[in-house]
């Protein structure tokens, strides 16, 4: 626990000054931060063969220029550039006719992970620069329904939402967080964004919060399908950059289909 905490403060001292600063500085720790998932994803055992660390370099390579493609109003709408995605569907298939160590099943994941990881951490830096207030909205969903999931589940759970994929987590602990994490982040939503319809951003914020912990069971079910308890033991306490923003990624894609809307 103490290393828990200890980890927690020193990753608030670090990237909420980047947050308020923004700009390059932000988008680099998000490419970052981009990079170090993809590592653990390409670390999983059984999900796919071993990566030839060229073909991990141009992962890499892909990533940041999906990462780094687009960060105005109209990428949001349209999607990112279908150059970068070109570029990275073909420099991850080709390479399968080259070499026996890489296969097309390899190619699948790598593909996917780059494309996925790509999307969500340009969202990421492009939500940041249209208005760093919505940033601190979804992550103030993530925060209250997490913590308030574990709370509550540890003070009245007794129903287990999914036994074989998280064993810890409850139906009483789900909704309790929902609510709190819905609730907190619909009050700074109307003081801090919009003066919107409450039932409205309460519908909306409610649907983010059960994505988000929709998220959390998906890459919880891709480490007990590879038989690992954290994605990497980068941070003392917590685990791996996926294992602390597994339910900010499905709450960042959800909301990018909403925007417009809330």
């Amino acid at each position: 626990m103490k290393k828990r905490i200890i980890s927690a403060i020193l990753m608030i001292i670090i990237c909420v000054p980047i947050l308020i600063l923004g700009g390059r500085i932000f988008a680099i720790l998000v490419g970052m931060l981009g990079v170090l998932a993809l590592k653990e994803l390409i670390d999983l055992k059984e999900s796919h063969n071993k990566i030839p660390d060229f073909i991990f370099l141009l992962g890499i390579i892909d990533l940041l220029l999906l990462t780094f493609s687009e960060f105005d109003g109209y990428s949001i709408a349209f999607g990112l550039s279908y150059r970068a995605i070109a570029i990275t569907l073909l420099t991850l298939f080709i390479p399968i006719l080259f070499t026996k160590k890489y296969e097309t099943k390899d190619a699948m994941f790598m593909s996917g992970s780059v494309l996925f990881l790509g999307f969500v951490f340009n969202s990421l830096i492009l939500i940041r620069n249209i208005n760093i207030n919505i940033l601190i909205y979804l992550a103030l969903i993530v925060i209250f329904t997490d913590s308030f999931a574990m709370f509550i589940g540890m003070l009245i759970g007794h129903h287990k939402c999914t036994p074989v994929i998280s064993p810890k987590k409850t139906w009483e602990g789900s909704i309790g967080g929902s609510i709190v994490g819905t609730s907190v982040a619909v009050i700074f939503y109307l003081n801090a964004i919009s003066n919107i319809s409450l039932v409205k951003i309460f519908l909306l914020t409610l649907l983010l919060s059960v994505m988000g912990q929709i998220g959390d069971l998906f890459f919880s079910k891709i480490k007990r399908e590879n038989h690992i308890k954290d994605y990497s033991n980068l941070i003392p306490g917590h685990g791996g950059i996926l294992d602390r923003i597994d339910s900010l990624i499905f709450v960042i894609t959800t909301y990018v289909i909403l925007f417009g809307i809330i």
